[in-house]
């Protein structure tokens, strides 16, 4: 269910004023996006899946991977199983939420292929978080 225009703003007014009233808080609170897993991360995290596989079906069918009558490969097989899928469904986290995640003039991509030296970058962090 949508947010009315009235509780829009209210929650953007309530948002501002986090930002002024603690930036690292709020900052480190807003965390990031998740983006859509590329084919080649696909590709990766099946592979995984597969190796997982491969582990499961020999800690079972070996009798010398088990210790003490415990099949530690096959749990090991399925815990890299299992991270291969996570792997594969989840993409690369995006720092800066949904009003950064556009290059407009003077982000900080804009700001990187300008160059400058590292103090002047280091001044320009500090007016924004003294800006918002």
């Amino acid at each position: 269910m949508p947010l009315s225009d009235h509780e829009q703003r209210m929650l953007d007014q309530i948002e501002s004023a986090l930002y002024a009233e603690d930036p690292k808080f709020a900052s480190s609170v807003r965390g990031g996006t998740l983006r859509a897993p590329s084919a080649r991360r696909r590709l990766q995290g099946a592979l995984l899946f597969v190796l997982g596989l491969a582990m499961l079906v020999v800690g079972v069918a070996v009798k010398a991977t088990m210790i003490g009558g415990f099949p530690v490969l096959s749990v090991l097989g399925f815990v890299v199983m299992f991270a291969g899928v996570v792997f594969a469904i989840t993409g690369p986290r995006v720092t800066g939420g949904r009003d950064r995640s556009a290059a407009a003039p003077g982000s900080p991509r804009q700001r990187r292929q300008r160059g400058g030296s590292f103090t002047n970058r280091m001044e320009d962090r500090f007016r924004r978080r003294f800006d918002e």
